[in-house]
């Protein structure tokens, strides 16, 4: 039984007892009360009647007549005359007359009033004794109303202090409320702190869960630095703080290789002439500001769109991948611009540019081969000069209009045209984890069921992705109940800004019984920075019924990321480019293994994507991974 609910009896239990305690005292006193006025009653009338008996000097008739009169005219049980030796003179009696109050209560409550006796004499000579008794039903009566308005009275009372007890118990209940939210939230591995409430009982409870709460967070604050500051050691360049040529190639070929990554994206490299000669004129300190401006040139957004990732392949040459959905020339000749004015605070110091296309599939090396072609031919044609190597894009919106594509993909989705794909994530004894279940949409009839990568960014723009994640969710769930196998979808930050998707998703799952136990929803990292509160009210609601809730395509900077502590994940999925040749590079084996260690004090799964080869998938079970998909993974 709950603490409240405890309160709540004892509570109602006082006000009961005090109920029933008021209207029996009150009855009890009354009664005593009723029996005492009953009794002076019985004794006066004796002796009014025994005075008036005396006066008729001893005539029997006189006395009988007397004695009747007075039976008559008052409401008595009996009346008696003895003579001096016991015998009855005269008696009159009647039977008690029912009254208003029940039988019951009469028997409940009985009144015992002493009879009235008095002398009757003519003279010095003794007549007799008078005994008189009055009837108490009249008294029963009294009682009886008089105890129903007590009761009323007491009744009413009650009520007035059950709602002040209520209205207690609520002030109580609110802090206490908080508190088992707060040991919950704990639970839940979402580390949140609550107000102090007045109670001093439960301020210490919640001064010592407050201060468990910022230890932890000090705690993982410290790790999450120190995982940042290995991460930078490993994969940044010193000077620029933009990622070194290894890890942004690696980054380039997740994204070309993963299922959701972009159809299509824009490779540009930057190489800054004769940079040797710069250092040498200008100085070791005025090169470096100059590099570092050109990186932030490189980092910031153009015409609204932020690169996906920006790297420095080594002294003079930089790289950006843009994977949004922008006009290439347009875009190109901006940054283009950007950069010259950058430079142009530097006497005779001059870049050179070259920008390809990139298409989901591609291989790197033959993608930086192609770009590496076109930025020598920049050399040769001068400073600030861009040669461009674009493929014509075969994207259904280029080719028909957005207007084409919505109804396309419409069209798609209505004729239920989807089917989900299964890749397993597997643990380190080969056994299933769940199903990486990402949606396939059928665009034309009879034709291929196409991946994400190429209908999602124009799903995102015609605002359809909550109907698209709606159809993921449903699907998983139809698969789950007919195999039993645990399946996860992704759900993107478009639908958990939409404020109907989580209502039809909710009601979906809840509907789903226990196949909803078996699906696993997952967001992109960045959820985390930019859509926290949307994020954390869907796990707040699903997770009761079951639905794991986690993190896919995740850096090791998710551990700076402001939701980690607050959501209550239940896994997360580290990025193909984190532990990508992690068996040949020993720094970023460190890297992912304090990762994994920090994840894991916050009682989060921790999985690995993208796995190439044996090797890594060796090595990352030794880093205490605890599930793994990729190329390298069989059941």
């Amino acid at each position: 039984m709950s603490l409240i609910r405890q309160v709540w009896l004892l509570v109602l239990g006082i006000i009961v007892a005090g109920c029933i305690g008021s209207v029996g005292v009150s009855l009890w006193t009354a009664k005593a009360y009723v029996e005492t006025q009953v009794s002076l009653k019985n004794n006066d009338n004796a002796q009014s009647l025994a005075l008036t008996l005396s006066q008729l000097t001893g005539d029997a008739a006189l006395v009988e007549l007397g004695v009747t009169a007075q039976f008559d005219t008052g409401y008595y049980r009996s009346i008696r005359l003895k003579a001096p030796d016991g015998r009855v003179l005269v008696e009159r009696s009647a039977n008690a007359s029912a009254g208003s109050s029940p039988a019951w209560f009469a028997r409940l409550v009985p009144i015992h009033p002493k009879p009235g006796v008095a002398q009757v004499s003519s003279g010095w000579t003794q007549l007799g004794v008078l005994e008189v008794i009055s009837h108490t039903s009249y008294a029963h009566d009294d009682l009886w109303t008089g105890a129903i308005r007590t009761t009323v009275l007491m009744a009413a009372l009650g009520l007035i202090a059950a709602a002040c007890g209520w209205w207690a118990v609520s002030r109580l209940r609110r802090p206490l409320d908080a508190v088992v939210d707060q040991a919950q939230a704990l639970s839940e591995r979402r580390f949140l702190q609550m107000a102090v409430p007045r109670t001093p009982e439960l301020r210490r409870v919640a001064q010592a869960l407050n201060a468990m709460v910022e230890r932890l967070r000090l705690l993982f604050a410290e790790q999450a630095s120190q995982v940042e500051t290995l991460r930078h050691e490993a994969h940044c360049d010193e000077l620029t703080g933009l990622t070194h040529r290894r890890q942004f190639l690696a980054g380039f070929e997740a994204e070309l290789g993963r299922e959701s990554g972009a159809t299509r994206g824009l490779l540009l490299l930057v190489r800054v002439l004769a940079l040797a000669d710069v250092n040498r004129r200008l100085g070791h300190a005025q090169t470096d500001t100059m590099l570092q401006g050109l990186a932030r040139a490189l980092s910031e957004p153009v015409a609204g769109v932020e690169p996906h990732s920006v790297g420095r392949l080594n002294g003079s040459d930089f790289a950006l991948l843009n994977t949004s959905a922008v006009e290439a020339a347009d875009w190109s000749q901006a940054l283009m611009v950007r950069v010259q004015a950058v430079m142009s605070a530097h006497a005779d110091v001059a870049v050179v540019a070259s920008l390809v296309a990139a298409q989901r599939g591609d291989r790197v090396g033959q993608v930086m081969a192609c770009a590496d072609a076109a930025l020598a031919r920049a050399e040769v044609a001068g400073a600030f000069t861009m040669v461009s190597e674009l493929m014509p894009s075969s994207s259904p919106s280029e080719s028909g209009g957005e207007d084409a594509w919505r109804r396309q993909l419409d069209e798609a989705l209505s004729r239920r045209r989807t089917r989900l794909v299964s890749f397993p994530v597997i643990d380190a004894r080969r056994a299933l984890i769940h199903f990486e279940s990402p949606l396939r949409v059928q665009l034309k009839e009879g034709g291929e069921f196409e991946p994400a990568a190429h209908w999602m960014p124009f799903a995102l723009r015609t605002q359809m992705m909550a109907r698209v994640d709606e159809i993921a969710v449903l699907l998983a769930l139809k698969a789950i109940a007919e195999d039993g196998a645990p399946r996860c979808v992704h759900v993107s930050r478009q639908s958990l800004r939409d404020a109907c998707f989580l209502p039809r998703v909710r009601s979906r799952i809840s509907a789903a019984g226990e196949a909803a136990r078996q699906l696993w929803i997952e967001v992109s990292e960045r959820v985390l920075f930019d859509d926290v509160d949307p994020f954390a009210e869907m796990a707040r609601q699903l997770r009761p019924f079951g639905v794991r809730i986690g993190v896919e395509h995740a850096g090791v900077g998710i551990t700076s990321a402001p939701g980690l502590l607050e959501v209550g994940l239940d896994y997360v999925k580290l990025s193909a480019s984190v532990i990508i040749d992690v068996a040949q590079e020993p720094s970023r084996a460190t890297l992912v293994r304090r990762t994994v260690a920090l994840l894991k004090a916050l009682s989060l799964s921790v999985y690995a994507e993208g796995v190439q080869n044996e090797a890594d998938l060796e090595m990352l079970w030794q880093c205490r991974i605890d599930g793994v998909t990729g190329p390298a993974v069989r059941l």
